[in-house]
């Protein structure tokens, strides 16, 4: 590779670009490859990537400071803009002693609930003054990018102070009928904990959390949630179910209890997730929507959470959307094959029925 890395980045990125791609990756002895529509495509035309290379890659995405971290800590997240043209997240990382990085695209316009394919009712999480909401699934399932279009549902029809905390800022908001304000964690605060404290201080209406990784984070999010603010956030997890159970397992077993009650009376929804290849090219999502009723918080109080997914199947009335459903929708209409709604289920078993 040639040593202005610069433009060698650039060249690289404008591929991404150019072929539709979601996600880069770069690592010391590969080609750099892309992925589109879920699939990994090496290019060819570029050369494997050397330990040099890598090096002078790594120093157009961080500053001294950031990279004594990377190297201090083995990993970093951060974000790269691409000229005006385009914005991406990143994560650097060593493996077998070697750097990667992986970076993935965040479009510049904020696509609505409907241009993403969601469900409509999405859009009357974006109506509510107070409670807790969040969107979950695997990494690369498009979380970041519903929540996006929630929040910019509410800056474009809400006065509010709405304050994102995010590692990295992924979209960029741009005040609407709201105040945003956009704080990365390491640029802006410290932490995600020390950040979500502050919008006690700061009369903030709506807090969007990029994702909750740690036990506080987590509290004090619900207890936000209990004071009056409306908040979103993110987490990894598969379903709805094993959303709360994940939550109430990050505490210790004294405070398991309370922790029930905040969730059972402050969560208004879980909404999970999927990106499955389409037929006609590209991915559409197949989703979960858990809708919090009295219902559902007496299973969350009563460690019945077990009982959550059969909750979910038969209140389709109450707007809450069954998962395998939702797949079942997409074969009925030729959106993906057969063969994919299986690959996506859960409970395959169930979906044979309904299919």
């Amino acid at each position: 590779m040639a040593t202005d890395y610069k433009k060698e980045l650039d060249d690289l990125i404008s591929t991404v670009i150019r072929e539709g791609g979601s996600d880069l990756h770069l690592s010391e002895n590969r080609n750099p490859t892309i992925r589109v529509a879920g699939s990994l495509i090496p290019i060819i035309k570029s050369s494997k990537l050397s330990k040099s290379d890598m090096e002078g890659i790594i120093d157009q995405f961080l500053n001294p400071d950031n990279k004594k971290k990377f190297l201090d800590e083995k990993q970093i997240d951060f974000a790269y803009n691409h000229h005006t043209s385009a914005r991406f997240r990143g994560n650097a990382y060593f493996q077998q002693g070697k750097v990667s990085i992986a970076l993935r695209l965040v479009p510049q316009k904020i696509k609505t609930i409907q241009e993403l394919n969601l469900p409509a009712i999405l859009a009357t999480f974006a109506q509510k003054q107070q409670g807790f909401f969040l969107v979950v699934g695997p990494a690369g399932q498009g979380k970041s990018t519903t929540l996006a279009a929630i929040i910019e549902m509410i800056n474009t029809e809400r006065l509010e102070h709405i304050v994102t905390i995010e590692d990295p800022i992924e979209y960029i908001f741009t005040p609407k009928k709201s105040i945003i304000d956009q704080r990365e964690i390491r640029v802006d605060a410290p932490d995600f904990q020390t950040a979500l404290w502050a919008v006690f201080r700061q009369d903030i209406d709506v807090v969007m959390i990029g994702e909750m990784r740690q036990p506080e984070t987590m509290s004090t999010a619900v207890t936000a949630a209990e004071t009056g603010h409306m908040v979103f956030s993110t987490l990894h997890t598969n379903s709805a179910s094993q959303t709360v159970e994940r939550i109430i397992d990050s505490f210790p077993a004294e405070q398991q209890g309370q922790i029930r009650l905040q969730l059972a009376g402050s969560l208004l929804g879980i909404f999970s997730q999927r990106l499955i290849p389409r037929i006609s090219g590209g991915l559409i999502p197949a989703y979960e929507l858990l809708i919090n009723n009295p219902a559902v918080a007496n299973v969350i109080r009563d460690k019945r959470t077990h009982e959550i997914n059969t909750i979910i199947e038969t209140s389709s009335a109450e707007g809450m959307i069954d998962l395998n459903r939702s797949l079942v929708d997409l074969v009925r209409t030729g959106e993906i094959t057969i063969e994919n709604a299986y690959k996506y289920s859960t409970n395959p078993k169930v979906l044979e029925k309904l299919l």
